[in-house]
């Protein structure tokens, strides 16, 4: 692509162009298309509240404004969202901003703007960031099966294949958090029972731990207390996770073999994961030794809107 100069100011260019949604903010990115390097980054605020079509107002204001900014009109647009785009009947699907769900977010955006939109969720965008830009390609840059894990509020997962992200004929590609993993999870809000986001989740573990012990506590002093060894219930819990989280992610590991995974969200800041966590994970695995590479991310927040860029 050409690069047309008038009056110092760049019109069009290669750049990359990522958003994220989310619940509470609309962030977006210019990226140099060879560096990485940020031309520009700003926010406006979701403001879900006020409906769909403000939404979309919204989104629109943030392409303007990082326009401005930047000097660059956007040539295509990758955005992260809170669901997923079905690819079938182009329509959005389970998304926690639910005003999303039954849109078609991809159409009316592109009416709304004139400009085409590449979507993908959350997890995708977390784990083509870190396969681009982040921990992967520092420490394991010739990898080319990527799993990125989100272990958080939820649980999700993105798989990159040679840097592409592989949605799948549904949508869904990557979806671990919804395969059934132990009847003890109870309740899933997708309607099934015992999905792994049921047991190890952080909402889960903290269920849990009320469970067994009478008590609330927050995950994080429930891990503190783990350390101290002050807790038996605190150790239980997080035994719980060790134990659920090899298992659930050997299936994975059997079914796609990745070079590498990446795990994100809220439980991953648990350091023991990579430790008590991975070798309850070759207890499982359909081999006699692990190769699999373990990675705690680089991008941090970062990582939604940098992966949308490169949809």
């Amino acid at each position: 692509m050409e690069t047309y100069i008038f009056s110092t100011k760049i019109i069009k260019m290669d750049a990359l162009w990522g958003i994220d949604m989310g619940g509470t903010k609309i962030e977006g990115v210019v990226l140099m298309p060879d560096s990485g390097q940020v031309i520009s980054r700003l926010r406006v605020p979701t403001e879900g509240h006020l409906g769909y079509e403000h939404v979309l107002n919204q989104i629109h204001l943030l392409i303007n404004q990082l326009t401005k900014d930047s000097d660059i009109q956007p040539l295509k647009i990758g955005m992260g969202t809170p669901g997923t785009l079905d690819p079938i009947l182009n329509v959005m699907k389970n998304c926690n901003s639910t005003s999303l769900n039954g849109k078609n977010l991809k159409a009316d955006l592109e009416s709304k703007t004139g400009i085409p939109f590449i979507l993908s969720n959350d997890a995708n965008c977390f784990a083509v960031a870190e396969t681009k830009m982040g921990i992967i390609v520092e420490e394991m840059p010739n990898a080319e099966v990527v799993f990125g894990v989100i272990m958080g509020t939820g649980v999700g997962g993105g798989l990159v294949v040679n840097g592409k992200v592989i949605g799948g004929r549904q949508g869904i590609g990557g979806e671990w958090g919804h395969n059934f993993l132990d009847s003890s999870g109870g309740q899933c809000y997708c309607g099934k029972t015992g999905c792994v986001e049921t047991v190890i989740s952080g909402p889960a573990l903290e269920r849990y731990y009320n469970q067994i012990s009478g008590q609330p506590k927050k995950l994080k002093d429930i891990t503190a207390d783990y350390r101290a060894g002050s807790d038996l219930y605190a150790t239980k819990t997080m035994e719980r996770l060790f134990h659920f989280f090899g298992k659930a992610i050997s299936v994975v590991i059997n079914i796609v073999d990745p070079d590498a995974i990446v795990i994100g969200g809220g439980v991953s800041n648990i350091s023991e994961i990579y430790t008590r966590g991975v070798e309850e994970v070759q207890k499982h695995v359909f081999n006699h030794r692990l190769d699999t590479r373990f990675f705690k991310p680089k991008l941090g927040d970062s990582a939604g809107v940098f992966g949308a860029a490169f949809l």
